[in-house]
C-alpha cells in the first residue's frame, strides 16, 4: 500500500539458455543467486530465473565530482505505470509482476490471436492492422519504436537505463478518462482513482526490487520526496525517482460547456492528497482544455483526433485567436478525422476549420488554475509548463515571476522555446523530447548559449509508455551507427546489445524500442557529433536537483500592501450590490477588484503605514488594464516621484522591479487605457526589493 508521507519527511547477467527460459515459462520462475554473488552492491542477491538480461558490466559510478556536484542523466518525463491508467487496457504489459516476466510481458486479451482486435494500436498506426501478440519469450513485434500500446518500461529495462548513466527519473502518473471510456477496460475511468493506483504500484515496484537486493532500502530504485533525499540516492550511484502527475482532469476539474466541474476546495484537497502520496511536480492541463487551463494543441491527424476527444469530454472544440506575441501554439492542421474518432461525434457535428493566422488557444489560465498554481507554490511543488497553451503559460510565468518562484519545468519539448530564458532566469529546468540523435542535437543547439549563460545541464524526456513515438532505426551502415559493445559516458561500464528472452535489440536496426535502449541512444548522440550534448546531459542530474532544492527553499515575499488602506482618484459605480472600492485591490481576494471611472488619468494608491524600503510592485489586472502607466512612490503622500513606467502594458500579471527606495505611499498611475473601460485591478502587491 502507499506509504503516507508528512511534508518534508522521507518515503522511505549472462544470457539464459533457451531451455531455462522455456522451463521457467512452463514450471514457474524461482529466484536464483545473482551471477556476481560476492557482494557487489549493484548486483541483486536474487533475480527470477527467467528474466531480462541487463547486458551492462562494471560498477555504476557514484559520489560527487571535484566541484561537489553529482553526475548523471535525467529522464524528466516517463510513465512507468501507464498500463494501470486508461482503464488498464491501453498499454499492454506490466512494469513488473510477482508471477514473473511471462506474466508481466504479455499482450492485452483483445490483441489475440493476431492483433486484429488492437483498436488503439491500429488508431495510432503501429502495426498496419495486425501484429504477433506474443511477448515473452519471442517478442516478435513488440515492444517497438513505433508501437504505442505495448509496455516499454519493464523494470529490468529501466535498470539498464540506470546502469547506463541515468540517475534521476520522473515518473508521471497519467491517465485520461475520455480515452478510457472509448477503449476496452477492466476498471473505472475516474482519473484520480487511476493516479492513486499508479502511485501505489510505483511503491510496490520499489519493494519488488528491494527484495532482489536483500531487503527494504537496498535496491537501486529509490522514490524520493525531497532534493536532499534525491542527492543522497544519486551520490550512492542509485536511481532517484520523483513522482509527477500528467492527467487531463486533475481533482475532477473538467469543464462541460465552459462550466467548471470543481471548485477551490476540491483543488486544495487534491493537492494535499497528491503531496502526501509523494508527488512533487505536475501538469495543470493535458490534451483537453479543462477548468484550470487551455492546452497547447496537437497537430495533424493526432490533433484532429484529440480535438474530437475534447468535444466528447467538454462539449466544446478548441477555439483559436491571433497570438498576442511571438509565441504560438502548435498548428491544429486540417487533416481528415480518423474514422474511429469521427464516428463518435453526434450526427451533424464535425470538427471546425481554423484561420491560418489564428495560432493560439483562446483559453488561458483560469482563476481556478491560478488558485491551483498558488497552491502548488504554497506546497513547494514544481509546475510542468509543457502542454499549457501560450496564453496559459505566459500567465503562469507572470505569476511565478511575481513570486520569484523557481519551481518550473519543461520536460519534453511541449513548450514554445521562446519561453526558455524566462524559465532559466527563474531557476527552472528543461528537458527535450527523446527524438532522433540528429534532431535532438539540433534542438539542443538552439538554446546552448542560454544553458551556458545560466550554467545549467540538459535533460531528456523519453515519454516511454506515453504514446509519442520514439527514434527509429538508422541502419547498420549509418555514420552514427552504434558499435557494440561500447562504454558508458563515464567510461566505467561496458554496454552490449540488450537481450530479453529470445530477442536481441540493436539501436541501429530496432531504434529506441524500450527504456533499456536509452544508453544506446545517448551513444548515438555522441557518434552524431554531439559529445558536448552528452556532457550537458551528464550535468542534468545536478541541474534538476538544484531546481528542486531552490523550490523547497523558496520563501514568499511579504506583501506590504496586504490589508493596507487604499484610496483612488475615482471608483466605478453602477451596481448597488457590488463595490469596486479601492480596498478591494488590497484585500487578498482575487475575486474582488477596484475599478475606476472610464477615463485615462486615474490612480490607485496604498498607505503602508510607515516609511518602508520598497522595490517591487505586482499588479493583477482585470480585462480593463493600462497600456501606459507608472509606479509612483512618496514618503509624505504629497511629493511623488516615478519609480518605474511603461508604455507597453499587456494586462494580466505585471511585475515592476526598480531600485530599492524609501516610501510610505505607493501609487499606480494610469496614463492611457488599453480598452474603452477604465482601469481595474484584482490585486496590487508591494514588496521589498
Amino acid at each position: 500500500m502507499i506509504r503516507p508521507n508528512t511534508r518534508g519527511a522521507g518515503v522511505r547477467l549472462p544470457l539464459l539458455s533457451l531451455f531455462l527460459a522455456l522451463a521457467a515459462v512452463l514450471f514457474g520462475a524461482a529466484p536464483v543467486p545473482a551471477a556476481d554473488a560476492d557482494g557487489s552492491w549493484w548486483e541483486p542477491t536474487a533475480r527470477p530465473a527467467a528474466d531480462s538480461q541487463i547486458n551492462v558490466t562494471g560498477a555504476p559510478f557514484k559520489g560527487k565530482d571535484a566541484q561537489g556536484k553529482v553526475r548523471g542523466f535525467v529522464d524528466a518525463h516517463n510513465h512507468l505505470m501507464s498500463n494501470e491508467g486508461f482503464g488498464g487496457r491501453m498499454i499492454c504489459g506490466q512494469t513488473f509482476s510477482e508471477q514473473g516476466i511471462a506474466e508481466a510481458l504479455k499482450d492485452c486479451p483483445e490483441h489475440y490471436p493476431d492483433g486484429s482486435g488492437a483498436l488503439f494500436e491500429h488508431l495510432t498506426g503501429g502495426d498496419n492492422g495486425k501484429h504477433d501478440p506474443v511477448g515473452w519469450p519471442t517478442f516478435k513485434d513488440w515492444p517497438a519504436h513505433n508501437s504505442l500500446s505495448h509496455q516499454q518500461n519493464y523494470y529490468a529495462w529501466v535498470e539498464r537505463a540506470w546502469r547506463g548513466g541515468q540517475r534521476v527519473l520522473v515518473n508521471d502518473l497519467v491517465t485520461n478518462g475520455l480515452i478510457c471510456s472509448l477503449l476496452p477496460r477492466d476498471r473505472t475511468c475516474d482519473e484520480m482513482t487511476a493516479i492513486r493506483l499508479e502511485a501505489r504500484k510505483t511503491y510496490e515496484l520499489q519493494d519488488y526490487i528491494d527484495k532482489m537486493y536483500g531487503g527494504p532500502g537496498k535496491g537501486w530504485f529509490r522514490i524520493v520526496t525531497s532534493s536532499d533525499q534525491a542527492r543522497s540516492v544519486v551520490e550512492q550511484g542509485k536511481l532517484a525517482v520523483v513522482l509527477g502527475v500528467e492527467t487531463s482532469e486533475p481533482f475532477g476539474c473538467k469543464m462541460i460547456l465552459d462550466v467548471a466541474q470543481c471548485d477551490a476546495a476540491d483543488i486544495d484537497r487534491g493537492l494535499d492528497e497528491l503531496y502526501d502520496l509523494g508527488v512533487r511536480s505536475m501538469f495543470l492541463c493535458h490534451k483537453f482544455d479543462n477548468a484550470l487551463c487551455g492546452v497547447r494543441f496537437d497537430s495533424g491527424t493526432t490533433g484532429v483526433a484529440v480535438n474530437i476527444g475534447q468535444f466528447l469530454s467538454t462539449g466544446t472544440f478548441w477555439m483559436t485567436e491571433k497570438c498576442a506575441g511571438p509565441q504560438h501554439d502548435n498548428p491544429i492542421g486540417l487533416a481528415a478525422a480518423p474514422p474511429a474518432m469521427a464516428e463518435k461525434l453526434p450526427a451533424g457535428v464535425s470538427v471546425p476549420s481554423y484561420a491560418s493566422d489564428a495560432k493560439c488557444n483562446k483559453r488561458g489560465l483560469t482563476r481556478l488554475g491560478e488558485h491551483a498554481l498558488k497552491g502548488m507554490i504554497d506546497r513547494g511543488m514544481m509546475l510542468e509548463l509543457d502542454h499549457m497553451s501560450v496564453k496559459a503559460a505566459g500567465r503562469a510565468l507572470d505569476i511565478l515571476e511575481s513570486q520569484e518562484y523557481p519551481g518550473v519545468i519543461s520536460s519534453h519539448s511541449w513548450m514554445d522555446l521562446d519561453w526558455t530564458e524566462r524559465l532559466y532566469k527563474l531557476g527552472g529546468f528543461v528537458g527535450q523530447y527523446m527524438s532522433g540523435a540528429q534532431g535532438f542535437i539540433g534542438e539542443a543547439g538552439q538554446k546552448a548559449a542560454l544553458r551556458e549563460k545560466y550554467k545549467v545541464g540538459l535533460g531528456y524526456g523519453t515519454d516511454m509508455n506515453g504514446v509519442g513515438g520514439w527514434p527509429g532505426p538508422v541502419g547498420e551502415g549509418a555514420p552514427n551507427a552504434v558499435k557494440y559493445p561500447f562504454r558508458s559516458f563515464d567510461g566505467g561500464s561496458v554496454i552490449d546489445r540488450q537481450v530479453t528472452g529470445q530477442r536481441t535489440w540493436d539501436m541501429n536496426t530496432d531504434g529506441a524500442a524500450h527504456n533499456g535502449l536509452v544508453p544506446d541512444w545517448v551513444e548515438q548522440i555522441r557518434l552524431s557529433g554531439g559529445q558536448s550534448v552528452v556532457d550537458e546531459l551528464a550535468g542534468g542530474a545536478e541541474s534538476y536537483l538544484t531546481t528542486m532544492k531552490r523550490t523547497e527553499q523558496h520563501e514568499p515575499g511579504v506583501n506590504l500592501a496586504a490589508g493596507a488602506p487604499a484610496s483612488a482618484s475615482s471608483t466605478e459605480w453602477w451596481n448597488p450590490f457590488v463595490t469596486y472600492a479601492p480596498y478591494r485591490a488590497t484585500d487578498g481576494d482575487t475575486g474582488t477588484r477596484w475599478a475606476s471611472e472610464w477615463s485615462d488619468d486615474q490612480w490607485l494608491q496604498v498607505d503602508l503605514g510607515a516609511v518602508r524600503r520598497v522595490g517591487r510592485v505586482t499588479l493583477d489586472w482585470e480585462r480593463a488594464y493600462a497600456r501606459e502607466y507608472r509606479i509612483e512612490v512618496s514618503e509624505n503622500g504629497s511629493d511623488w516621484r516615478t519609480a518605474w513606467s511603461t508604455e507597453a502594458g499587456d494586462g494580466g500579471y505585471d511585475t515592476a522591479e526598480f531600485p530599492s527606495q524609501s516610501a510610505r505611499y505607493v501609487r499606480v498611475h494610469g496614463v492611457h487605457r488599453a480598452t474603452d473601460w477604465g482601469y481595474s485591478l484584482y490585486e496590487m502587491k508591494v514588496q521589498r526589493a
